[in-house]
């Protein structure tokens, strides 16, 4: 075996973490070992899977995690007899630190409020295995990959790490951390004591489903929690179970514990988390909710029993009734596994429905974190559609800095309104200075603002609430008002256009190559001019999202909408009436569209040229 040591230097950011662990002021330290126990649980599941077809790689006694504390040597071990790593592996899996989420950790550190409580963050992006470094100034991994011979250790003080051969008896893990000395003041206790060690596997890891020993004394009860009756678990208890399969230091906004029953039996222990995971974006990011069969782990990351706009849920799924043999293609096809997850929906629906009416500060929390997945089930016609249109939450002219539901949305809708008014735009800020909502606030009709990318695609489906359809406020040919009103409305705009009919046509030639039509508005009050567009056309914030993720993106061509009411009119009226040929009509017909574009927070196609335009407007007037 060769005996020669690799030496590697982390990466800046990794330095940065390490240091952090290092110099953390977090004063619950205890958690480290939560982490160890927790990532020795997590490989003698995949240790117990993998074994279902390869059954030699078991060991010969049980599969365990053991405590072994020298308080001479001032180091304590944790032991297990999981699957190992290989050396590749290793440097992957610890070498190289939360690979995909180094950056974001450090960037939402600097963002909060500094090191105090930067921590509380470890669990979110996947580095909980560095907390050890709170109470360790140097950490050995001794660790042999089930069915191979070799083993590798990886040691750190936190500066780099030396990466070299070793010898292991038997297939698993070893991580010793020599210990910083006993320190009350800063939250460091005695690691090495077993009064403390039985104190923290207790009350943070008793439900590990695998014994944890220390001299022999086995300290954990080993119950599953999920099948334990509800009156027997503390919240204590269920939130801590939690952060150990989720590695999230936070506490989780609500658990939802399921018991199926029928032609097949099934348990489920779910949560909703208080903050979102650094990959919840990410198309390959965990979902997080754990398949047991037979108390057998499967696989931790189950997709196919919640939909994609539930992925911010956390859980155990487990059943004695399911097949051992299952593969992700099997899952796909199972009638029980379909069966769960329509079962699965309505219960965290229902949950969050709960939440919303019983609770509003915690459900704003939760809509703060997860709302814009949530709104990913209004996309097409999976399970729960219906359901997720009564969890929406959005700002509009009624709560312009705060959130309201479509249900109360309808119960202030003033008589004979027919239909939810919506914008979509980049930001409620943005939105709400939109020309296109004056007739709205005039007649005093509230309009919610929808300001996520998921937003401008489920609302081109046909959505409606308690019966009302939602409209959009600044698409197609909606006005305000009762129906009753629309016919001497209709009326009255037959005039103006009869009136306003050649200067309708001469800005149409100015301006055919950017808009679709130019037609008298019954949306605008006080700007002389708005763009609309048609139902089925992408709106110009989506347009925009699409051209910045590189998409080839049509020209879509809108309506500009004038207002019949505003001095302006008249006064172009009279410059057509004069002369059709005038060249100052094209300017001003430039104009025009140019501020109806920044009016809606849009982005001029030729700046220059509008700035141009101003400039030889004012040499006419001053």
């Amino acid at each position: 075996m060769s005996t020669s040591t690799e030496r590697h230097e982390f990466q800046t950011e990794v330095r940065q973490l390490l240091d952090l662990m290092v110099h953390s002021l977090y004063s619950h330290k205890d958690i480290f070992l939560r982490e160890l126990i927790s990532n020795a649980s997590d490989a003698l599941d995949k240790l117990r899977f993998e074994a279902l077809s390869r059954q030699e790689l078991l060991p010969a006694g049980e599969l365990e995690i053991r405590l072994e504390a020298d308080a001479t040597a001032r180091t304590l071990s944790v032991h297990d007899n999981g699957i190992g790593m290989t050396r590749e592996e290793v440097v992957q899996n610890i070498g190289t630190i939360a690979r995909s989420g180094t950056k974001e950790f450090l960037k939402a550190l600097r963002e909060s409020q500094g090191q105090a409580a930067a921590p509380e963050l470890i669990g979110q992006f996947g580095v909980g295995f560095y907390s050890s470094f709170m109470a360790a100034d140097r950490i050995t991994v001794v660790t042999r990959k089930a069915g191979e011979e070799t083993a590798t250790r990886w040691e750190s003080t936190g500066e780099g790490y030396t990466l070299e051969d070793a010898e292991r008896d038997i297939a698993g893990t070893t991580v010793t951390l020599h210990l910083k000395p006993k320190d009350e003041e800063d939250g460091l206790r005695d690691y090495t004591d077993e009064h403390v060690l039985r104190d923290i596997v207790k009350k943070y890891s008793d439900f590990v489903a695998y014994p944890i020993h220390l001299k022999g004394e086995t300290l954990n009860s080993m119950k599953a929690i999920w099948a334990r009756p509800k009156d027997e678990v503390t919240e204590d208890e269920y939130r801590e179970f939690y952060k150990h399969i989720a590695h999230d230091w936070h506490d989780p906004l609500e658990h939802i514990a399921v018991h199926m029953e029928g032609t097949f039996e099934a348990r489920a222990l779910l949560y909703i988390p208080s903050t979102a995971p650094f990959d919840l974006w990410r198309e390959a990011g965990h979902r997080g909710v754990q398949l047991y069969v037979k108390r057998v782990f499967i696989m931790d990351d189950c997709k196919e029993l919640l939909p994609a706009s539930l992925r911010f849920v956390r859980g155990v799924v487990a059943s004695d009734d399911l097949s051992l043999n299952v593969s992700r293609e099997i899952l796909q096809q199972n009638r029980q596994i379909q069966a769960i997850r329509k079962y699965l929906v309505r219960r965290v629906l229902a949950a969050l429905k709960d939440m919303k009416e019983s609770s509003a500060d915690k459900y704003r929390t939760f809509w703060a974190e997860f709302g814009a997945v949530l709104k990913e089930g209004l996309l097409g016609f999976e399970e729960g559609a219906e359901r997720v249109l009564e969890l929406v939450l959005a700002p509009s002219t009624y709560v312009p800095t705060g959130l309201t539901s479509l249900g109360d949305y309808v119960a202030r809708m003033k008589e004979g309104q027919e239909a939810i008014y919506y914008m979509t735009g980049p930001s409620a800020t943005a939105v709400e200075r939109s020309p296109q909502l004056e007739a709205f606030r005039d007649k005093g009709y509230e309009v919610l603002f929808f300001t996520d990318p998921v937003d401008e695609l489920w609302l081109r489906l046909p959505r409606e609430l308690d019966g009302k359809k939602l409209a959009s406020a600044a698409q197609g040919d909606v006005a305000p008002g009762p129906a009753e009103d629309k016919p001497q409305a209709d009326q009255e705009r037959e005039q103006q256009e009869e009136s306003f009919k050649d200067l309708l046509m001469a800005l149409r030639s100015k301006l055919q190559d950017e808009i679709k039509d130019v037609k008298l508005s019954k949306r605008l009050t006080s700007s002389p001019a708005c763009l609309v567009g048609d139902a089925t056309e992408l709106s110009p914030h989506i347009a925009e999202l699409l051209r910045r993720t590189g998409q080839d993106v049509p020209k879509v061509k809108r309506t500009l909408e004038l207002n019949p009411t505003h001095p302006l009119l008249p006064k172009l009226k009279a410059l057509v009436d004069k002369d059709k040929n005038d060249p100052a009509l094209a300017q001003y017909a430039e104009l025009l569209y140019g501020q109806a574009i920044l009016a809606e927070g849009g982005q001029l196609p030729d700046p220059g040229a509008f700035s141009q335009r101003i400039a030889e407007l004012l040499l006419r007037v001053v």
